[in-house]
């Protein structure tokens, strides 16, 4: 029997490129009024402008009328601050990978939403128990009835980007996270129009544990001379038929973000076979970020 979401309304922190899929998503299939908020105007302007585009196509290609187009986008609003977003169902994190600043986040969150609502992180490799430890009040004990609580509503819910166009989400449980939380995440990543796959929470999940060691795997057999980038990926994309060999994913990923996460499970397994390549660390140190930069194993025109 399938769980009702309940999510009337959503929150979304973060306005780059994931927050912008995820109220892009959120609006069109499951239908839900979206609150989209970003310290950076600039930010909150560039991802209305993404989601404008995206809906122009929808409509040029006939996959939307235009009435629909305008009723998808009259449901993504902009608030100033997490405080507009008190009466939100859910709030997805989307923000930069660090620990420390998505555990101030759910702080605030703690304190500014109501104390019912899901409050979920799409981080692609921290660990969500670590997170959901920040959102108990200083000086209630983790496993009273007030700690567990507030703790069991933080779930990890890691879209893929490009959001509008991945089909899976992660569904991530911390220790905390309780039974309702997950049902109704689940759900409402299905009324997104996704497939749902999950994970224990382990550094990297399932998804970036597998990839992130290939791609740092390829860039190492370029470091080392083992073949040339174009031989790599030529190799990867036709002998394996991947869409893209690993050096391209990775740019398109981001090196910055591939070197954060190899660093994330280096770090949180110590096991030798994480350990980033001394070229990634090198690439990311020189800002050559791949596609997002204009420059990094291969050249952009952005």
């Amino acid at each position: 029997m399938s769980i009702a979401h309940g999510i009337k309304r959503l929150g979304v922190l973060g306005a780059g490129q994931m927050g912008t899929g995820i109220a892009f998503v959120s609006a069109l299939y499951a239908k839900v009024p979206v609150l989209l908020h970003d310290k950076s105007a600039h930010q909150v302007s560039k991802g209305i402008s993404l989601i404008d585009k995206l809906l122009a196509k929808d409509v040029s290609k006939g996959r939307l009328q235009p009435s629909d187009a305008e009723a998808v986008r009259a449901r993504i609003q902009t608030v100033d601050a997490i405080e507009a977003m008190r009466d939100v169902d859910m709030v997805v994190e989307a923000v930069t990978e660090n620990l420390d600043l998505k555990r101030a986040i759910f702080r605030e969150f703690a304190a500014k939403i109501r104390p019912d609502a899901i409050l979920a992180t799409n981080t692609s490799s921290i660990s969500i128990t670590k997170i959901a430890g920040a959102v108990i009040p200083e000086g209630v004990s983790a496993a009273g009835e007030e700690g567990k609580a507030a703790s069991g509503r933080v779930v990890g819910l890691h879209f893929f980007n490009p959001v509008p166009v991945m089909k899976l989400v992660e569904l991530i449980s911390a220790v905390q996270t309780s039974q309702d939380t997950l049902d109704r995440s689940r759900a409402f990543a299905e009324a997104c129009g996704k497939e749902v796959a999950t994970s224990q929470d382990v550094p990297g999940f399932v998804s970036n544990a597998l990839l992130m060691p290939f791609i740092n795997e390829a860039i190492m057999c370029l470091e080392k001379g083992v073949a040339t980038r174009d031989d790599i990926d030529k190799t990867f994309r036709l002998g394996m038929a991947h869409p893209m060999g690993p050096l391209q994913l990775g740019e398109f990923i981001g090196l910055d973000t591939c070197l954060f996460i190899q660093q994330t499970l280096y770090k949180g397994t110590s096991d030798s076979k994480y350990r980033p390549s001394v070229l990634l660390e090198r690439m990311v140190d020189a800002q050559y970020l791949g596609k997002k930069s204009g420059r990094g194993f291969y050249e952009y025109n952005n």
